[in-house]
């Protein structure tokens, strides 16, 4: 077959790291790419988002199997264009990627299907939702409406900063994702990730991770996109998983479905775990980043066939077979991330590392130039490795980190904690 995958990140990489393993797979051209993507498959400079050109772009390249990486190209419908073109697609229509472009239609979803969920109220008017924060008081969680690059979440410990989120998020510091607001009841517990492949019809878990928000250790400072991952996370024990699969996922599946827009591609599900109960934070209609990172280090070759399994609408015939391990990565981040940073700094050490099954640097914000690697986003390198346990993969992770020369970067060294 021959594979596009779309997509410049860190999660692309390691998608196309585990599609590059498995033997149906002739040809891979990812678009964008990145420096990292480039040692090992065709990139190519298309602008993603326009439906139009990804059609054209397949059709001049014999293009067998389109994944779709980053939210924005779903939002815009870019799965919708090559469906109608008649092209393998693993990722939602644009209306059934609104669980992640639009947290009121979440909101609804989960009002329609019974899903535990924290308590909201949805406003388009700044007086309105300040009144509503002022009668909940604090803690209380801001969230603009629509995509905001995953930044567009304040959890306001005090009442001040929410209100100061309603002033930033009506006078477009987000831009259009911050035209109307979600405000949330604040809940306790633990969060993690569950990965759930969805054809329309079946919806298949194919793995837990924790992410680490946070840009301070111990889970302090601001929030980012996420400085590090484990996989799998021992909070979402399988009782708690089957759990959440009855009373969240497929309630929402069969809602999607009586909609007339049956959920097709992976289902991300932020929860939040207390006293043995899952409630939903957020839907994500793509795999998390850099979650994906670790859960493409455990499934490998396999990744492939199941994400094809879910385009052709036959998850009910698939399996995941999971070797018992652990999995983990840490974000190296340009300093100052995620405020203002600089680009162009040059990052040395790579070309030691080792890059097999067990130890993996996925590129997230890099070029290559002049045959150095330099740095060109906020999060840059995510340094990855499994293990018999989370302690073995994390030593192997850091013993990497510590080899890499990039004295204009950052990055934490307590990923995996909470479990360890």
């Amino acid at each position: 077959m021959n594979i596009l995958i779309l997509g410049s990140g860190g999660r692309e990489h390691a998608l196309a790291w585990a599609v590059m393993q498995n033997p149906k797979c002739d040809k891979l051209i990812v678009a964008p790419g990145n420096a990292g993507i480039e040692m090992i498959a065709d990139c190519a400079r298309i602008d993603i988002e326009d439906g139009g050109v990804v059609c054209n772009f397949v059709e001049e390249n014999a293009i067998d199997f389109v994944i779709v990486g980053p939210e924005a190209p779903l939002a815009a419908g870019v799965a919708d264009r090559l469906r109608e073109a008649g092209v393998l697609v693993f990722g939602p229509s644009a209306e059934a990627a609104k669980l992640e472009a639009s947290k009121s239609f979440t909101k609804e979803i989960c009002d329609l299907a019974g899903a535990p969920t924290a308590g909201y109220g949805h406003f388009t008017d700044a007086e309105a939702a300040k009144s509503y924060i002022r009668e909940q008081g604090a803690p209380i969680v801001v969230k603009a409406d629509g995509l905001a690059a995953g930044k567009g979440v304040i959890v306001a410990m005090d009442e001040q900063t929410a209100l100061e989120a309603i002033d930033d998020m009506f006078g477009g510091a987000f831009g259009g994702a911050g035209a109307e607001v979600v405000i949330e009841e604040f809940m306790e517990g633990e969060e993690a990730s569950f990965f759930i492949l969805c054809d329309g019809k079946t919806a298949l878990p194919i793995g837990t991770a924790q992410d680490h928000k946070r840009v301070g250790e111990g889970d302090t400072g601001l929030n980012t996109g996420g400085m590090g991952a484990y996989s799998p996370a021992p909070v979402l024990t399988d009782e708690i998983a089957q759990k959440a699969m009855d009373e969240i996922i497929q309630p929402t599946m069969e809602q999607m479905a009586k909609k007339g827009t049956p959920y097709q591609g992976v289902l991300y599900a932020g929860l939040m775990i207390k006293d043995g109960q899952p409630r939903l934070v957020e839907y994500n209609v793509r795999f998390g980043d850099p979650e994906c990172q670790v859960l493409m280090m455990r499934l490998g070759a396999q990744a492939m066939d199941l994400m094809h399994a879910a385009a052709e609408e036959r998850l009910h015939e698939a399996q995941v077979n999971w070797a018992d391990d652990h999995a983990i990565t840490v974000v190296m981040a340009a300093n100052g991330y995620p405020g203002s940073y600089e680009k162009g700094s040059v990052i040395k050490g790579l070309d030691t590392l080792p890059e097999d099954s067990k130890n993996m640097v996925f590129h997230a914000g890099t070029t290559a130039a002049d045959g150095a690697i330099t740095a060109t986003g906020g999060r840059v390198l995510n340094v990855t490795a499994r293990g018999a346990t989370l302690q073995e993969a994390r030593d192997r992770a850091y013993a990497m980190v510590d080899q890499i020369d990039w004295p204009e970067g950052f990055h934490r060294r307590d990923i995996g904690w909470r479990a360890l």
